[in-house]
């Protein structure tokens, strides 16, 4: 067992459980952790932080000392780690301006679409070599689509994209557009032979 301090940058609720994720403090390298071995959402009461003034729900921007067992990679999600399930407890936020010595710049988003077959990834074809990724985007857009789902379309080093958004923050932005904004975005579980790409956090 070890404990590591991240930066919390995202904290999104599908199916009424967490996807957490981070980056630690002293290495800069991404953080997620997971409540089993297949890569679990974490519940309410496992994402919860403990400071002197009582418990609350970990948030992005915090600081939160978490306590793990071991990595568990998976191909899609190499950065997953399993909790020990001990108290997380918070050690001050970061500015909003502290976002940019923890940003990301790939040359792209796991290629343009708004999905990875898994089994491209399963036999080798396509290496993720990372599934979390705190990126600056511009012409940003949140919508619904004409299913109802949350939707985000914007552009990232001239490739355009149109991704699911998890972040429970949307409906303040919906409608809304940007010019240029901080997001993270990750792959998603694999669900019907792809891992969906998701914008997971909006800052």
């Amino acid at each position: 067992m070890f404990r590591r301090t991240i930066v919390i940058l995202a904290n999104s609720i599908k199916h009424k459980k967490h996807c957490v994720a981070g980056k630690c403090v002293s290495t800069k390298k991404w953080i997620r952790p997971v409540s089993d071995e297949t890569g679990g959402a974490l519940s309410r009461s496992q994402v919860a932080y403990q400071n002197p003034y009582g418990i609350f729900i970990a948030k992005p921007l915090q600081k939160i000392s978490i306590g793990l067992l071991r990595q568990v990679p998976l191909l899609h999600q190499p950065e997953n780690y399993l909790i020990d399930n001990s108290v997380w407890t918070q050690n001050f936020n970061i500015p909003y301006t502290g976002l940019s010595q923890f940003l990301d710049n790939p040359s792209d988003l796991w290629g343009t679409s708004d999905r990875v077959e898994y089994l491209s990834i399963d036999y080798g074809l396509v290496q993720i070599i990372q599934s979390l990724y705190l990126v600056v985007v511009n012409n940003l857009v949140f919508y619904k689509n004409i299913n109802n789902k949350r939707r985000a379309s914007f552009t990232y080093k001239e490739n355009i994209y149109d991704l699911a958004v998890t972040d429970p923050n949307f409906d303040s932005h919906e409608n809304n557009q940007y010019r240029s904004k901080v997001i993270c975005v990750s792959l998603g579980s694999v669900y019907k032979g792809f891992c969906y790409k998701l914008v997971v956090a909006i800052f």
